[in-house]
Order: structure tokens, then C-alpha cells, then sequence
């Protein structure tokens, strides 16, 4: 009887081993797969619990962990506690995989969230006054963006041959109102500075802009065109490139469904990626 009863414990654990999936506490008697994905609070987390019940259908659950930074979520994808993240825009992964050999892979480009230029002292970048101080987060993948806003402003130039997704404030070749850029900050500071009126200029990403009620369409006095290479994507490691619980996250990720969620919920200062 003792016997008996060894042997059907071992087999069940068996059982349960072969069955483990993605996050390796997945799958159960309906086949259900469970994906624990790390997102930033707005819009990416607000986006995948709207994906949530749809999923579902599918067989696949969300174990959602929220951040408010920047560097965590890739150690946690990198030591597997998580399956995926969702939190940075592309030209930031490339730099992040480069600067710490992570084997990630993009799965999927799911939005744009456009960066804006905020003050509470000027209406219009036109307005500056020579030397006025620019914040900016000293997150460097960035910087490029803020220069080619600018730049579209012709408030500065970048010198000849200068990649703008990779190009720091080194890089700028005329400034004719001697704009001074300080970026030692952290980005969810960012609305902080603003709010507290700190510097003449303040940029700030969509995701936290939203997080704090400041609306990128109305309250910034320069935004970024949604056509920038800094859309948003779904990280994963290089082994679950081709899991069916990833494919089909990226799947209803990008249908007509949640695109239309996007749009009517952030209108317009959160934008799909389009195919």
C-alpha cells in the first residue's frame, strides 16, 4: 500500500513537470498557460488588463507585476521571474541588451507614446530666453528624441552624420539661444520638476505623463510626432521567441480590438503600432 502510494505521488509530480509552461506554474487541466509579464503602471499594465479577458479565451492568462523604473524589469526578465515585459521603446532595448549582454529578444512593437516638452513659464518654445534650462531625465536613450524636437523647432542642429536615436547633447551642433540641458534626474521624476515649476523646460515620457493627469496633447507646448522609431514592445528572452502563449499575447496585443481600446482610452497621446 505504502508502495502503491510512492509511486502515484511520483507519477503525479511527474505530471506536473511536463506540464509546467511559461513562468513554469502555467498550465492546469484546461490547458490554461500563464505569462507573468512586468509592466509600467500607465498605459502598458492599464493595456494588458484590458487584454486580460481576451486572452483568456485563447487559453492563456496574465500575471501582471507593475514598476515604476527602468532597469529592474530587464533584471527580472534576465533571471527569470518574469516571462516578458512591457515597458520600453526600442532604441532603450537595444542599448540595454548591448550594455548588459541580455539575449532578448523584441517580440512584438505594440505602441508609441509621444514625449512632450512641458513648462508652466513659456506657451511656446518660440518664447525661450537665451539660456533657459532644459530637464531632462538621464535616461540616454532619450536624448535623441528631445534633440529632434528641437531641432523639428530650429532650436538647435546636430552635427553632420549624427545618428538622432543615438545622439547625445554632445552632438548638437548650433543652439542659438544657448538652451542648457541638465539631466541627472530619474524619468517618473520628471511630472515632479514640472509640477513644482523647476527649469524653463521639462521633458517627460507619455507613461508618466498620463500616470499624473497631465494630458501630452494638451498640456505640452511640443510633442513628438508619432511617427519616431521609439514604439513600444514586448520583450522576451531569445528561448520563448517562438511560445505560443508569446504569439498569441502579441496576436490580440495588436488586433483591432485592443487598437481601438488605445485610441479611445488616452486619444491620441497613447498610439497603436500599425502594421
Amino acid at each position: 500500500m505504502k508502495k502503491s502510494l510512492l509511486f502515484g505521488a511520483i507519477l503525479t509530480l511527474g505530471l506536473s513537470l511536463t506540464l509546467a509552461a511559461c513562468g513554469n506554474d502555467s498550465a492546469n487541466e484546461s490547458d490554461e498557460t500563464t505569462i507573468k509579464i512586468g509592466a509600467s503602471n500607465v498605459p502598458h499594465a492599464e493595456i494588458l488588463e484590458f487584454t486580460k479577458p481576451l486572452l483568456e479565451k485563447e487559453g492563456v492568462k496574465l500575471d501582471i507585476t507593475t514598476y515604476n523604473d527602468y532597469v529592474v524589469p530587464n533584471v527580472a526578465l534576465d533571471e527569470g521571474d518574469l516571462d516578458a515585459n512591457y515597458f520600453q521603446h526600442i532604441p532603450f532595448f537595444n542599448s540595454a541588451v548591448n550594455e548588459n549582454d541580455f539575449d532578448f529578444v523584441n517580440a512584438g512593437a505594440i505602441h508609441i507614446e509621444p514625449l512632450g516638452l512641458y513648462s508652466k513659464k513659456y506657451e511656446n518654445l518660440s518664447d525661450l530666453k537665451d539660456g533657459a534650462t532644459v530637464l531632462v531625465s538621464n535616461s540616454q536613450s532619450d536624448w535623441g528624441r528631445i534633440i529632434s524636437i528641437l531641432a523639428d523647432e530650429g532650436l538647435v542642429t546636430l552635427k553632420e552624420g549624427v545618428e538622432p536615436t543615438t545622439a547625445t547633447f554632445d552632438d548638437i551642433d548650433e543652439n542659438p539661444k544657448n538652451l542648457e540641458f541638465e539631466y541627472e534626474n530619474d524619468p517618473a521624476l520628471m511630472t515632479t520638476l514640472y509640477q513644482q515649476e523647476e527649469g524653463d523646460l521639462v521633458a517627460i515620457n507619455s507613461n508618466f505623463a498620463v500616470d499624473q493627469d497631465i494630458n501630452p496633447l494638451e498640456d505640452s507646448i511640443a510633442l513628438e510626432s508619432t511617427s519616431s522609431p521609439y514604439a513600444n514592445i514586448v520583450a522576451v528572452r531569445s528561448e520563448d521567441a517562438k511560445d505560443p502563449a508569446i504569439l498569441k499575447l502579441i496576436e490580440v496585443l495588436k488586433s483591432k480590438e485592443v487598437q481601438d481600446y488605445i485610441m479611445e482610452e488616452w486619444d491620441g497621446a497613447v498610439v497603436p503600432v500599425k502594421d
